[in-house]
């Protein structure tokens, strides 16, 4: 009852600060992008905290050394809220690709086009949407901004996975910059529809880049996958779980 007590004070907490930094943020738009971006990560910081103070969920990031000096893609296994901010404080200033509804919400969707300037895809329209990714993404990584990618397109339930967009991939392959890839256990803790949280350690790990040269989009993002999956695996108590009961249940 406490556990869903302190996640409840910490979801009124998050929408509250995300309310106030966006109202916050929208009277800035003429400030430089360095400093709305330290806006941005101190909102993420914040979060964080939050997510310690109220549910005892804390977050250690390993394989930091593996980030290139330039500017890459990011592909960050999705499958809770988390890793949407958790991983901003400990990357390069990065944008994201989204979904354009996000950018209707009151606020926060307004403050977040001003500050990220993400890419906001309709993702009903997939091949407008792959060809918008690589114009506006190669742009981005010109500029030395990096570009996070949710490649499963939703968030997804412990041992599961689907077929990568193509975005990421053909991002990169056309830009000629790396992928580096990211898996967490942050749905041990923190699963999708989820209201509790439980306490824990959240590691981020960040792989060896993988460069997409070579390759056709489909066959890097099965590399990528792979080693996502396999990461997974090792250090998801919840997602080792969910392989284990399929495997059984298959048998």
């Amino acid at each position: 009852m406490l556990r869903a007590i302190s996640s409840l004070l910490f979801l009124v907490f998050a929408y509250l600060s995300a309310l106030l930094y966006g109202i916050a943020v929208l009277p800035l738009f003429w400030a430089p992008r360095d400093f709305l971006w330290r806006v941005v990560v101190s909102y993420c910081r914040l979060m964080l905290l939050a997510g310690d103070f109220f549910c005892g969920i804390k977050v250690v990031v390993e394989g930091q050394e593996n980030l290139p000096e330039t500017a890459s893609v990011i592909m960050v296994k999705h499958s809770s809220a988390l890793e949407t901010y958790g991983h901003v404080p400990f990357f390069p200033r990065t944008t994201w690709v989204i979904k354009r509804e996000i950018l209707w919400i009151p606020f926060f969707g307004w403050a977040l086009k001003l500050i990220f300037d993400p890419i906001a895809i309709d993702r009903r329209s997939r091949g407008q949407a792959v060809r918008q990714v690589i114009r506006q993404g190669k742009q981005k990584l010109a500029d030395g901004v990096w570009v996070t990618v949710f490649p499963e397109g939703t968030r997804m339930a412990p041992g599961e996975t689907q077929k990568y967009g193509a975005s990421g991939a053909a991002l990169a392959k056309e830009a000629g910059v790396m992928i580096v890839p990211v898996a967490h256990n942050a749905a041990d803790l923190w699963q999708r529809r989820e209201l509790t949280k439980r306490p824990g350690t959240v590691r981020f790990c960040i792989g060896p880049p993988i460069d997409p040269a070579g390759r056709s989009p489909k066959e890097t993002n099965l590399v990528v996958q792979a080693w996502i999956e396999n990461k997974m695996r090792e250090i998801s108590s919840s997602y080792k779980g969910a392989v284990r009961a399929t495997a059984e249940h298959e048998n």
